[in-house]
């Protein structure tokens, strides 16, 4: 089974997770990478690391492109490069990852996360002005 782990600036992969959890249950397969305040990249790399060792088939979801988070990984990753990275993580991600591995299907992070950012108010019916 592939591994997803979700980075961040402070506590958003956490409580990403958690969000995906409320939704699809548990889910032992997803790590939590957080850079918190006190850290520095090194700190951020280290624990990163750690995460994804000794797995093969891993898919990292980045908050921010640009951030530390993003920007340790996406080095690890060019000195490493095997594992898959993206940057703008939202919850339509996470459960597009989960749902593709229930049914053994490669997901479209991308396609879902962005069908995911809807501005609703075009979506509410809004009465006829008389």
């Amino acid at each position: 089974m592939s591994k997803l782990v979700l980075i961040s600036h402070g506590s958003f992969s956490a409580a990403l997770k958690s969000s995906a959890e409320m939704i699809m249950g548990p889910q032992p397969e997803i790590a939590t990478v957080s850079l918190e305040p006190s850290e520095g990249p090194e700190d951020f790399r280290k624990k990163f690391e750690a995460a994804i060792a000794g797995s093969t088939d891993v898919t990292v979801l980045a908050d921010l492109k640009g951030g530390t988070p993003s920007n340790v990984a996406a080095a690890v990753l060019a000195e490493t490069g095997n594992f898959d990275l993206y940057a703008g993580a939202n919850l339509p991600m996470v459960i597009s990852y989960l749902n593709a591995e229930m049914l053994g299907m490669k997901p479209e992070l991308i396609k879902d996360g962005q069908a995911g950012v809807v501005y609703i108010n075009d979506l509410v019916n809004k009465p006829a002005h008389h």
